[in-house]
């Protein structure tokens, strides 16, 4: 079982290494997406022949944005389902907006099918979610996990509680994750098993220490 943190303890890491050591989120939005491209090019459960990518307005949407561009500019099949309100966007995904507008990624709306892509990237809560899910982002959680397309989940299942497990309204149920720097305590309960599947931790510099646990 991989080692895990709570939220709080990962917001303050995250905060440490952007803060007081001093490495941009950007950096770190980028090195988070080639982990999970590298994470999702490796695992032969996902059929990447046509990918859908659901982006939150957060961070988490702007690393799923970022994933989207590694795999457009690498030849892939990939559109882009953009939820929430993009005027309360983090400005880190509205900087990945900007740069996936560049290289005119297709987009899809919300009443588009599904079931035509083959894999679907969840990026639309991080770990930090406190309330039920609702609105359109219940929908979609629902519509994805009602899609014959197999789930790679962005650091947890959107709608599982990072530090219980407990599903909040509706969640992803995943086929894989990668979760960024350290597992969160919720996503290694028994309960939570069958939101995550298999379970990818990625090291992108963010370390407890001052240098990487072997």
């Amino acid at each position: 079982m991989p080692k895990a943190i709570t939220v709080e303890q990962s917001r303050a890491l995250d905060d440490k290494t952007i803060h007081t050591i001093g490495i941009p989120s950007m950096v770190l939005m980028e090195r988070a997406a080639l982990k999970i491209y590298e994470n999702m090019l490796a695992n032969p459960d996902l059929d990447l022949s046509r990918i859908l990518v659901l982006a939150g307005g957060g961070n988490n949407g702007g690393d799923a944005l970022v994933v989207a561009r590694l795999f457009y500019t690498h030849g892939y099949d990939v559109s882009i389902l953009n939820v929430g309100n993009p005027a309360h966007a983090s400005e880190d995904h509205k900087a990945q907006t900007k740069i996936c507008e560049y290289y005119k990624i297709p987009t899809i709306k919300m009443e588009d099918n599904f079931d035509d892509f083959t894999t679907i990237v969840d990026g639309l809560f991080g770990s930090g979610l406190s309330r039920n899910v609702e609105g359109d982002y219940a929908k979609v959680i629902d519509k994805a996990n009602a899609s014959t397309a197999n789930i790679h989940a962005i650091d947890i299942p959107s709608g599982l509680n990072g530090d219980t497990g407990e599903v909040m309204g509706t969640a992803i149920k995943a086929t894989s994750t990668s979760t960024i720097a350290y597992a969160k305590t919720g996503m290694v309960q028994e309960k939570a098993r069958p939101y995550t599947g298999k379970i990818f931790v990625d090291d992108i510099g963010i370390y407890e220490g001052d240098q990487a646990e072997s």
